[in-house]
């Protein structure tokens, strides 16, 4: 798929100026920009990320929250769309209660201010976006993270996922070669990992980096994906790092 600007624009349902913006400020690039003619095209990738910026919109999410929560290196697709679905599902059980109340109000029945609670939708949205702020907003790192990877093709994202599960499985392989957290071979392999982060990414520090292995195991998510290279990688990396950043 390749669609011009306007093409896009009529399929997402977003105008041709807010796509501009998007561009702009680096929340969605297009797939390909023509040299002669300034012309921006999108693809599949592009529908994608756009897809998952307008779930954000929907739970009422800032731009600027949402462009730190996808442009996080280790950004989880899969878990933001289960948080994505539990919220959106409160949003929809208190719109039912709404329609509900109205029923009540046209047959000249009592309705309960309860109707109108948006307490919990409100709560656990602001404590997503606060959990993501945490990780990814705010930060010099993440300011050099969104410059950096601003001009990253479809092609070199996947690459730089590619190398990303690489590594991990190398994590996996070294413990299941029995080899210790602070091995001179998973050691190594810390250095890499940093390298990487730092190459493709942002300054990766050894603070950052310890915040990074800490998180690798307290959120379940990250372990997951980390784990599914193997039982328990999360853990030793976490370990290692730990060794690496003492």
């Amino acid at each position: 798929m390749k669609l011009h600007i306007k093409e896009f624009a009529e399929l997402t349902g977003v105008s041709v100026r807010t796509l501009h913006y998007y561009d702009d400020i680096g929340l969605l690039k297009p797939a390909a920009v023509d040299e002669q003619n300034g012309y921006r095209f999108y693809d599949e990738a592009c529908l994608a990320r756009m897809q998952e910026v307008m779930f954000y919109r929907e739970l009422d999410f800032p731009l600027k929250e949402i462009g730190a929560i996808l442009s996080a290196p280790d950004y989880d697709k899969q878990a933001a769309l289960y948080t994505q679905k539990r919220l959106l599902t409160l949003k929809k059980d208190r719109l039912e209660r709404l329609i509900s109340a109205l029923d009540d109000a046209m047959k000249g029945e009592e309705v309960s201010m309860k109707a109108f609670d948006n307490s919990e939708f409100e709560a656990q949205r602001s404590a997503y976006a606060e959990e993501a702020k945490a990780k990814w907003g705010g930060t010099s790192a993440y300011r050099e993270s969104v410059e950096k990877t601003k001009g990253y093709s479809k092609e070199k994202w996947n690459a730089v996922t590619d190398g990303m599960n690489a590594l991990m499985a190398e994590f996996a392989q070294c413990k299941a070669d029995g080899f210790a957290p602070e091995s001179a071979e998973a050691q190594a392999l810390v250095k890499r990992w940093q390298d990487y982060i730092t190459e493709h990414f942002y300054n990766c520090t050894k603070e950052i980096l310890a915040g990074l292995g800490e998180m690798y195991t307290a959120d379940e998510r990250f372990r997951a994906n980390m784990d599914a290279h193997g039982e328990g990688t999360a853990e030793f990396m976490r370990a290692a790092i730990g060794v690496y950043c003492r």
